[in-house]
């Protein structure tokens, strides 16, 4: 088993993730294609957080587990979807690998959405977590995933990070707290083949992603939960400045004039690979 002392702050809720991000597991038909759900499926979902998304497949398939290293999500995804064929489990997914009762060759598919840039952040365990992957699966098992891709969110990442360096951090500091990898078509592919994977699709497609209009939502709300280990890094009391500076810079580059709805530069990877 993992280590699971010194973990990072949680700062997910289903609520937060509701309010800022509902538009996430919505946005998934592409990849719900990829998995190809079938009655006799054992699916491993990693990064599953709420199981919204898990729901989509769900009635489709034999059994789901979902993990994932947010002990709030889990709660959440266990109270609402736990039943005889799900079962949500707080597992830090960086160290898979080490995980033997799950990468245990059991697996029929291994499915990800919206969590592989968050998980594949540490280039210490990014290789790891990809064998633990592939040693999930059967033989000829699917892994089939979307995540961020490069220059995903460029324009709010690159205002985090220019944010922080006013705020007197470094430019090597700003970079290191950044919690996300968006990786090319390239890089991923060739590091999916390097541990036995035979990739079949990868795809980058460019897709700007209205934010929602819910109260606390919003770019502001979007920026606060997903740029929360940005934030952490500055004093309590500078945050939500911060926050509403990096709104009114952003402002003109992600606002439509017709009717004043806001768009982020999603940019997503996806793909399917086989075990051989």
């Amino acid at each position: 088993m993992a280590d699971q002392t010194n973990q990072p702050k949680d700062h997910w809720s289903s609520e937060a993730y509701s309010t800022s991000a509902s538009f996430v597991p919505k946005l998934t038909q592409t990849l719900l294609r990829y998995l190809d759900p079938q009655p006799t499926d054992r699916v491993l979902d990693v990064g599953c957080g709420d199981g919204k998304f898990t729901e989509a497949f769900l009635p489709a398939i034999d059994y789901v587990l979902g993990i994932d290293s947010s002990p709030a999500m889990i709660e959440s995804a266990n109270k609402v979807y736990a039943s005889s064929k799900a079962e949500f489990r707080v597992l830090d997914c960086c160290y898979l690998e080490q995980e033997s009762g799950v990468a245990n060759g059991s697996w029929d598919k291994v499915i990800s959405n919206a969590a592989l840039h968050w998980i594949l952040r540490n280039d210490a365990t990014r290789i790891s977590t990809l064998k633990g992957i592939h040693a999930c699966l059967k033989p000829g098992g699917v892994f089939a995933f979307e995540m961020g891709g490069h220059g995903n969110v460029a324009e709010v990442q690159s205002a985090l990070i220019f944010a922080l360096v006013q705020n007197g951090l470094s430019i090597e500091k700003a970079r290191e707290v950044n919690p996300w990898f968006f990786p090319s078509v390239t890089w991923m592919t060739n590091a999916l083949e390097s541990i036995g994977f035979r990739v079949e699709t990868m795809e980058l497609e460019d897709r700007p992603t209205k934010l929602t209009d819910a109260a606390n939502g919003g770019l502001a709300g979007w920026v606060r939960l997903m740029g929360a280990p940005f934030l952490e890094a500055l004093p309590e009391e500078k945050r939500e400045g911060v926050v509403q500076q990096i709104c009114e810079v952003l402002y003109t580059a992600v606002t439509r004039h017709e009717d004043g709805s806001q768009y982020l530069g999603y940019k997503r990877l996806r793909g399917i690979a086989r075990r051989v």
